[in-house]
């Protein structure tokens, strides 16, 4: 078996998985209703419009609403996906996802798209960087954020058919597709994407990618690198964070949102407590974005390999002294 590894020229939007991963449910699944915030050309499920017209209804600009209909859906036995931007769906419609869904345990998939600064030039009105906090914090949520196009579409499957409510952030770049032989998303479970001893990264989302890179500049200086896609930020995977943390004595995490309230924040909050390593944070450093190119704010906000290198490097300095 092959180690995972990125296609230079396959790259897919997140989001565009998102919308074929629902098309797929529909013709298997008549109790799949989508439900949207007068975006579903941005969030794609235009896909499911145009397929299944019957079960598809548009709420207008109004999150609460879409949200609390998706609760009245999930009542009357259906599964239903509830989507609009990241900003609106995690932010404007928070009580009504804590009170109307997850309090009840109400079987309500609320899939984010265009989160983190990737927004590009939508500005930081728009750019989401604090969904996984606001989300993670409601008691027995699950929040999930894939690492490309194929793990995508499996995560939307994966919820499908689990009971319960869940948010998922999807992403609006066409970003590298990960080439991986054999690989199951499960709920929960951290995939190893690279062993190393010297450090461990843990990564979520497009930085996924970005660690990738990391790894093979990291090797290039004679540092070995473990990786780990999160992709459920919360449930997290602790046993394999605890291993790793034993094997390799540091910690670099990495997440397109604030370094508060995060993937970080999670990781750093159950290490403290079972077994305190040196843990560096690559995010968003309690900032807003700004309007611009998404590959450019990656540059201007710290978001690429070679921050991730530098970070590393540091949490290797503070495991030494």
């Amino acid at each position: 078996m092959g180690a995972p590894s990125q296609s230079t020229s396959d790259k897919k939007a997140t989001r565009d998985a998102y919308g074929e991963a629902l098309v797929e449910l529909g013709g298997s699944r008549p109790d799949i209703v989508v439900l949207e915030a007068d975006l579903s050309g941005s969030t794609k499920t235009a896909d499911f419009k145009k397929h299944f017209p019957e079960r598809f209804f548009n709420v207008g600009v109004a999150e609460q609403n879409l949200v609390g209909h998706a609760a009245g859906f999930a009542l009357a036995g259906y599964t239903p996906f509830a989507s609009s931007f990241a900003m609106f769906l995690s932010g404007r419609a928070w009580e009504i996802v804590r009170n109307s869904v997850v309090y009840p345990k109400l079987n309500v998939k609320l899939v984010a798209s265009h989160g983190g600064i990737t927004v590009g030039e939508d500005g930081a009105s728009h750019q989401c960087i604090e969904d996984f906090g606001t989300m993670r914090v409601i008691p027995e949520m699950t929040v999930i954020c894939p690492s490309d196009f194929n793990e995508t579409k499996q995560v939307i499957h994966a919820i499908a058919a689990y009971q319960g409510p869940v948010y998922v952030r999807v992403g609006r770049p066409a970003i590298p597709v990960i080439q991986r032989d054999n690989y199951q998303f499960q709920i929960g479970k951290a995939e190893v994407l690279s062993e190393g001893k010297d450090v461990c990264i843990i990564a979520c989302g497009i930085m996924v990618s970005e660690a990738m890179i990391a790894v093979e500049a990291l090797k290039a200086k004679g540092i070995s690198a473990s990786l780990l896609n999160m992709a459920t930020i919360k449930p997290l995977d602790k046993d394999a964070i605890l291993a790793k943390a034993k094997e390799c004595g540091a910690i670099v995490t990495a997440e397109e949102h604030n370094v508060i309230g995060g993937l970080g924040s999670a990781v750093s909050e159950f290490l403290s407590e079972e077994f305190p390593v040196p843990i560096v944070k690559v995010g968003m450093k309690d900032s807003f974005g700004k309007s611009g190119t998404w590959g450019g704010l990656m540059d201007y906000f710290g978001l690429r390999s070679k921050d991730i290198v530098s970070h590393v490097e540091l949490a290797i300095s503070k495991k030494l002294k």
